[in-house]
């Protein structure tokens, strides 16, 4: 982890499992971290905690006067069924937590130099076999459409002499630190039950980033002055779901997962998982062409070793 020692950094939507990890290591790291959430985190390790509503201006806008750098996390869990209420909190939380930090940066004294910014691999949508980089073609649909919305509200919230990096995140595999681990749990209870085998065609791509290095990533963002615009933020080798679960099942110990027809998922997703059956039919590969140029170094850039790590 790069050492962050005199950076006082600002977390917004930091209560959760990705800020959760992201808070701890940046404290680890020596840096001094204050999260931005709407209510107390169920987890609260060596950071500070500001009260916010994701909306409006507020008391919690002084934490950014002469912090080194504001990332921002916040953002409705998309693991969720998607009724129109949830797509609209969905959008909502992203554009108008995004719009809020900017009015915020306009009216504080010595706002951050730098502002990295998380958004979503799922501005791609569903290509069956693409391979996506950064030049990749966007796609259609609620997720596509809620990233461009997010980006774009950026774009326009950041200062003009404000440094910005947008990483488009895949699925996050880490440890549950009291916030939980994401969809990686639900994943894992599947394939206790005996359930982690193929869904629908299982070609469906599957890209992936360790914790370890998302958060080192957003450390690098922090403080290389170099890095800036849209970068992909997933490991370079990208699986498809029938691999995925087949590393997974072994790691965990295993020995069957029972195959998932299409018409099983759309039924059971929102039943019993209380989820989006899409999250689990389609899928993107994504790869982070613009990192490697850059020369970042990934410590898990195989899925095995990243999933040897977590359930060690």
């Amino acid at each position: 982890m790069i050492d962050l020692t005199n950076h006082r950094i600002v977390l917004a939507g930091g209560s959760g499992f990705l800020g959760t990890s992201m808070a701890a290591a940046f404290v680890a790291a020596r840096a001094e971290v204050t999260v931005l959430a709407r209510s107390r985190p169920k987890v609260i390790d060596g950071w500070q905690v500001a009260e916010w509503d994701g909306r409006t201006l507020g008391d919690w806008q002084q934490t950014l006067a002469g912090a080194t750098a504001v990332v921002n996390l916040a953002g409705r869990s998309v693991d969720c069924i998607k009724t129109p209420d949830h797509q609209d909190e969905i959008l909502r939380s992203r554009v108008e937590s995004t719009r809020v930090l900017g009015k915020a940066l306009r009216v504080v004294e010595s706002p951050p130099l730098v502002w990295v910014q998380m958004s979503t691999a799922h501005i791609y949508g569903d290509p069956p076999t693409a391979v996506c980089d950064e030049t990749a073609a966007e796609g259609m649909g609620l997720a596509p459409t809620v990233a461009r919305a997010w980006e774009s509200t950026f774009a326009a919230a950041k200062l003009p002499d404000q440094r910005g990096v947008v990483l488009r995140t895949s699925f996050v595999v880490g440890r549950n630190r009291g916030a939980g681990n994401g969809a990686l749990g639900k994943l894992s209870l599947a394939a206790r039950m005996g359930l982690g085998g193929r869904v629908g065609r299982g070609t469906q791509g599957m890209s992936w980033i360790h914790e370890a290095d998302l958060n080192r990533l957003f450390a690098q963002a922090i403080v290389d002055e170099t890095m800036s615009g849209v970068y992909n933020a997933t490991a370079p080798h990208p699986v498809s779901q029938v691999e995925f679960m087949r590393v997974l099942r072994k790691t965990m110990g295993v020995p069957i997962g029972l195959p998932a027809f299409e018409w099983m998922v759309r039924l059971g997703a929102p039943l019993v998982l209380r989820t989006d059956p899409e999250l689990a039919l389609y899928g993107r590969y994504v790869v982070p062409a613009r990192l490697i140029a850059h020369g970042f170094e990934f410590e898990y850039p195989e899925l095995a070793p990243a999933l040897a790590e977590v359930y060690r």
